[in-house]
C-alpha cells in the first residue's frame, strides 16, 4: 500500500506531469503553424549572429568569423551581409539570470537570420552549479531548430554519411523537467509529436533526393520504446513512400552503432534519420572516423532560423591549462561551410571546404595538436585563407 506521504508526492507529480503535457500539446500545435522556410536570396541583408559561448568557444568562433569575413568581404562591403556579435551566452551570465538563455540574449539571437555558435557549458549533477537547461537545447526549442544535420566523409574508406537528428523532441525535449517522485523513484519523459516526426523525415528524404543519395535509414529502438519510437518509425516510413526512388531501411540503434564499425556494412549507409538522443550519441561515434569531434561541424535548421556549431564541448581543461590559443578551429570552420551553403553562398562554401580538405588531410603543412607542439588557432586560420587565395 502507498502511504500518505508517498500519495501526496504522487499527486504533486501527477499535477507537474499534467502541466508539462499541456505545454507540449501547445508546442505541437504551434510547430504546425510555421509553413515556409526563409528565402535568404530574397532578403536585402543577411544578419549572421556570432555567439562565442564558453571555454575555447570564443577563440574558435572568432577564427571562423575571420575566415568568413575574408570570404564575404565584397558582400559585407555592399551591405548584403552583416555580422552581429552576441556576448551574453556565457555560463556566468546564464547562472546570473538563472536562465538557459537570458531574455535579452534571446532577443538578440532573434534579430539574426543565422547564427554561428561556439560550444557552451551545461551544468550537470554534482558540479555545484544551478540546474539550468542546456543552452543548445533551449536555443533549438526557442528558435524551433528541429533538424540537426551532421555530415561525415572519409572518401578512402567509402564513408559518405549524412545524419538528420530530430532536434527538439525525444528525451531532450523536457530533459530538465523530470520528477523525483520520492527518494526511491525518479522519472523522465520522452516526447514525439506527429508534426515533429514528419518534418525531420521529410527533410532527410528531400536531401537524399536532391543529392542523389539513394537511401535513407531510419534508426530507432521501436521494439522496446514502442510508443514514441514507434511513432517516429511509422511516420518516417510513411514519408518514405512518397519517395519511391529512395530505398528505405530501418535499424535499431544498438545494432547500428555496431555496423558503423563494420567495414563490410558501413559503406551501405547514406542518409540517417533518427530521434534526438540516438542522434547525439551516434554522430559523435561517426565523427571519430573523420578524425574526431574536433573535425566535425553541424547545422541546426528551422524554417525561420538556423544555427551552426561545432559538435564538441567547451574544453574547460584547455582553458585551465592556458592552452586556448592552440584550440582546433576545424569543427567551427566545417560548420561555417554549412552556414555559407545554407544562406546561398555555395561558391564560398565550396572554396572553404576544399581548403579544409587540403589543409587537414592532404598537405598538412601546419598541424594542430592542442598544445605548443602544433600551430595556434590563428595560424591555422591564416593557413586556410592562404590556401583559398592560391586555389
Amino acid at each position: 500500500m502507498i502511504n500518505e506521504t508517498d500519495k501526496k508526492a504522487l499527486d504533486a507529480a501527477v499535477e507537474q506531469f499534467r502541466a508539462l503535457m499541456e505545454s507540449q500539446l501547445e508546442r505541437a500545435k504551434r510547430i504546425k503553424e510555421e509553413k515556409e522556410f526563409t528565402d535568404y536570396q530574397a532578403l536585402d541583408k543577411i544578419i549572421i549572429g556570432i555567439c562565442g559561448g564558453d571555454g575555447i568557444g570564443p577563440k574558435i568562433t572568432k577564427e571562423s568569423m575571420r575566415v568568413m569575413e575574408y570570404l564575404l568581404k565584397e558582400e559585407v562591403a555592399a551591405g548584403k551581409v552583416e555580422f552581429k556579435i552576441i556576448d551574453g551566452l556565457t555560463i556566468e551570465n546564464r547562472i546570473a539570470h538563472l536562465q538557459a538563455i537570458p531574455d535579452d540574449v534571446l532577443a538578440e539571437l532573434k534579430q539574426c537570420h543565422v547564427i554561428l555558435k561556439g560550444p557552451t557549458t551545461t551544468p550537470h549533477q554534482g558540479d555545484g552549479m544551478p540546474n539550468i537547461e542546456s543552452a543548445n537545447v533551449a536555443m533549438r526549442k526557442a528558435l524551433d531548430l528541429f533538424a540537426n544535420v551532421r555530415p561525415v566523409k572519409v572518401p578512402e574508406e567509402g564513408i559518405d554519411w549524412t545524419f538528420f537528428r530530430e532536434n527538439t523532441e525525444g528525451g531532450y525535449a523536457v530533459g530538465s523537467y523530470g520528477v523525483n517522485i520520492t527518494d526511491d523513484l525518479a522519472v523522465d519523459f520522452t516526447v514525439a509529436s506527429q508534426e515533429g516526426c514528419d518534418r525531420i523525415a521529410r527533410l532527410a528524404y528531400d536531401y537524399a533526393k536532391k543529392n542523389n543519395k539513394g537511401k535513407v535509414s531510419i534508426i530507432t529502438k521501436a521494439n522496446i520504446i514502442k510508443t514514441t519510437d514507434g511513432k517516429f518509425l511509422n511516420t518516417a516510413k510513411k514519408v518514405g513512400e512518397e519517395y519511391p526512388e529512395i530505398e528505405t531501411d530501418d535499424w535499431f540503434i544498438d545494432i547500428t552503432t555496431a555496423k558503423l564499425i563494420d567495414p563490410a556494412r558501413r559503406t551501405g549507409f547514406k542518409v540517417f534519420v533518427l530521434p534526438n538522443l540516438y542522434g547525439d550519441i551516434i554522430t559523435d561515434e561517426a565523427a571519430e572516423f573523420q578524425g574526431g569531434v574536433g573535425t566535425a561541424g553541424s547545422a541546426n535548421i528551422g524554417k525561420k532560423y538556423a544555427m551552426f556549431e561545432a559538435i564538441h564541448g567547451s574544453a574547460p581543461r584547455m582553458i585551465a591549462e592556458g592552452r586556448e590559443q592552440y584550440a582546433d578551429p576545424c569543427s567551427m570552420l566545417r560548420a561555417t561551410v554549412m552556414l555559407l551553403s545554407h544562406i546561398g553562398y555555395q561558391a564560398q562554401a565550396d572554396a572553404l571546404e576544399k581548403a579544409l580538405d587540403k589543409c587537414m588531410f592532404e598537405e598538412k603543412k601546419l598541424v594542430i595538436t592542442g598544445r605548443d607542439t602544433g600551430c595556434t588557432c590563428e595560424e591555422f586560420g591564416d593557413y586556410v585563407m592562404e590556401t583559398i587565395a592560391n586555389m
